[in-house]
């Protein structure tokens, strides 16, 4: 029984590919590829090759390429095909698209320019990982590539490592050991962490531990492929009452009322509100 697919409407739509594994993409996803009236993608070989995979022929489509250092340039002619009527599905080279890609500023363009924009979902490298890394999952902050520059990278984490979430960042192999080392330095190298690497593909691996654990273990053995770290949150334990109560102090002194300041300062540290908040009250108190 043939499957009968709805053609995509005029406008952009966002479509989720493959992290990896090629069958990791979902039926709305090849409905689209296979009816758009014009493709664009981060690379252009990896989503004809995907086409391939799938038995979606291109055809005599527009597949146009679109990346950062061309999407100035790209731009212009895909919304000129939004603006006759026309379909567009854009890929990113792997994941969801907007994630730490250039469809963001082609997804605002056509917004601005009155078109359609919606999205065909699937694989995520940052959800893949969260659901792999054993750390919780309850809130995280993905902070996609930290700067290359040492002193930049070490203010970065300095400035994300007080949220209490969970962090998640892609990186480089190369650049691992570097990114991990200094971590370790600026968040505690006991904090728990976990590095995926390749994941949904032969390969895959997750080393768990703590930050500095796993800096000697990339030391030690260099990896490849595709890097997501994930680094937990800052233990209650790490946060001294003094923090909190100083943290409190300033909110107090800014207007807060005790709840307001309590929650402000429980979401900062990662200690209970409730905890934070008899404190507080044993502060008014004195």
């Amino acid at each position: 029984m043939n499957r009968q697919t709805v053609k995509p409407a005029p406008g952009l739509t966002l479509v989720a590919v493959p992290i990896g594994a090629a069958r990791d993409i979902t039926l709305h996803a090849l409905d689209v590829l296979r009816e758009a009236d014009v493709l664009a993608a981060e690379d252009t070989r990896s989503l004809r090759r995907l086409m391939e995979i799938h038995g979606i022929p291109v055809g005599d489509r527009p597949l146009i390429s679109y990346h950062d250092h061309n999407g100035d340039a790209a731009r212009p002619r895909l919304l000129k095909a939004m603006e006759a009527g026309q379909s567009v599905a854009y890929a990113s080279e792997a994941g969801t698209p907007l994630i730490a890609d250039p469809g963001y500023d082609l997804a605002r363009a056509a917004r601005e320019a009155g078109h359609g924009v919606t999205a065909a979902p699937g694989a995520s490298a940052v959800i893949t990982a969260l659901s792999l890394a054993g750390l919780p999952t309850d809130r995280f902050l993905f902070g996609g590539f930290l700067p290359n520059q040492t002193k930049a990278r070490r203010d970065a984490l300095a400035e994300l490592g007080t949220v209490p979430a969970t962090l998640v960042f892609y990186e480089s192999p190369k650049r691992l050991g570097k990114f991990l080392t200094d971590a370790a330095e600026v968040l505690g190298a006991g904090r728990e962490a976990a590095v995926c690497r390749e994941l949904t593909k032969k390969f895959e691996e997750v080393k768990r531990g703590t930050l500095q654990e796993l800096a000697q273990a990339i030391a030690d053995q260099p990896v490849k492929g595709e890097i997501v770290v994930l680094i937990g949150r800052k233990g209650i334990e790490e946060v001294s009452e003094k923090f909190v109560i100083d943290a409190l102090e300033r909110e107090r002194g800014a207007g807060a009322s005790v709840k307001d300041a309590a929650t402000t300062v429980a979401q900062e540290t990662g200690w209970p509100r409730r905890n934070v908040y008899q404190l507080a009250l044993s502060l008014d108190r004195d």
